[in-house]
């Protein structure tokens, strides 16, 4: 499930963590690694989860609507396309599925506010209205409903958002990432495919021979960083002399601490790549200036480093 990209997010926050605390140690950063890395799947069920109370929202609007004294002749003969949808069978049929989401006690029943407010908003898109007007009916149909849904209805909501940070710290920044599952679950699903619980690393699903282990990359990037963080940090005040150590942008100093953590730990990655990423990763997590900063730093030293015989890399193409 989790790629390197996200991996080396998660590596960068797990040392900017010991950063802001240096009384951590080496085995607390690889648990809060460990919980971190879950959390993503964890976020990615809850999200998925949202079928059910989202159809029985609808469900119990229709009912009330039948149910008053002078019901109009739509509410007595409601369109139930969306309340019969076959991706909502499928999951709540699905034992493994249902099992999970309890074990996990996963549940959106405190939040019926906004399930309610997330299905007035879906009701007005005209994704929805044609939906609702097609004489079509099939699980594939259903599935490009949901994927419209995880696609345009969570991303950039506060009310979310809010739910989300007092659910868990660790899922601040994981929701773009979960809700892409979800439509890969979608797509699975129409497909015929029944759902199983995604490997947490993408190593895990579809393995091939001679590659290396995600969960071994992170932990290698994250130990190494961990290990020789003092050494780093001198590499760093070393390349910038001018520079006060205290100025320096922690984010900026734990992102290249990263980086150099990487290209020592795994002589099989091109520093290009190594360097574009954590530069990339600089984008959204710290300021304008950060990634010509990062960019330099990290070429200028693992450069000198391998001149040095520090670092080392194998194979063409990989300086």
């Amino acid at each position: 499930m989790l790629n390197r990209r996200i991996l080396r997010i998660k590596a960068f926050k797990a040392i900017y963590a010991y950063a802001e605390n240096p009384s951590m140690s080496l085995k607390d950063v690889e648990a809060q690694l460990e919980i971190s890395c879950q959390s993503t799947r964890t976020l990615y069920l809850f999200m998925l989860s949202v079928v059910k109370p989202l159809v029985e929202e609808a469900r119990g609007r229709i009912e009330a609507a039948k149910s008053k004294f002078n019901p109009t002749e739509e509410e007595k003969n409601p369109n139930m396309k969306f309340v019969n949808n076959s991706i909502y069978r499928i999951l709540t049929q699905d034992p493994d599925f249902t099992k999970i989401i309890s074990k996990s006690k996963l549940s959106w029943d405190q939040f019926d506010v906004f399930l309610r407010k997330l299905y007035d908003s879906i009701r007005s898109k005209e994704y929805f209205a044609e939906y609702m007007a097609s004489p079509e009916s099939s699980l594939q149909q259903d599935a490009e409903l949901f994927v419209k849904i995880f696609e345009e209805e969570f991303m950039d909501s506060a009310d979310l958002d809010g739910i989300l940070e007092d659910m868990s710290l660790f899922w601040i920044d994981d929701l773009g990432y979960a809700l892409t599952y979800c439509c890969r679950t979608m797509e699975d699903l129409a497909a015929g495919r029944a759902w199983s619980l995604p490997p947490l690393y993408q190593s895990e699903m579809a393995p091939k021979a001679g590659q290396e282990s995600d969960k071994a990359f992170v932990s290698g990037v994250v130990r190494t960083a961990y290990v020789n963080f003092e050494k780093f940090s001198q590499y760093i005040a070393e390349a910038v002399p001018k520079w006060d150590g205290e100025r320096l942008v922690t984010i900026d100093k734990v992102l290249v601490l990263c980086g150099l953590a990487e290209a020592k730990c795994f002589s099989e990655i091109p520093v290009k790549v190594t360097i574009n990423e954590y530069v990339d990763i600089s984008k959204f997590y710290s300021t304008p200036k950060s990634r010509s900063f990062v960019n330099g730093l990290l070429d200028t030293i693992i450069k000198k480093k391998i001149e040095e015989g520090e670092i080392v890399k194998t194979g063409k193409g990989l300086v």
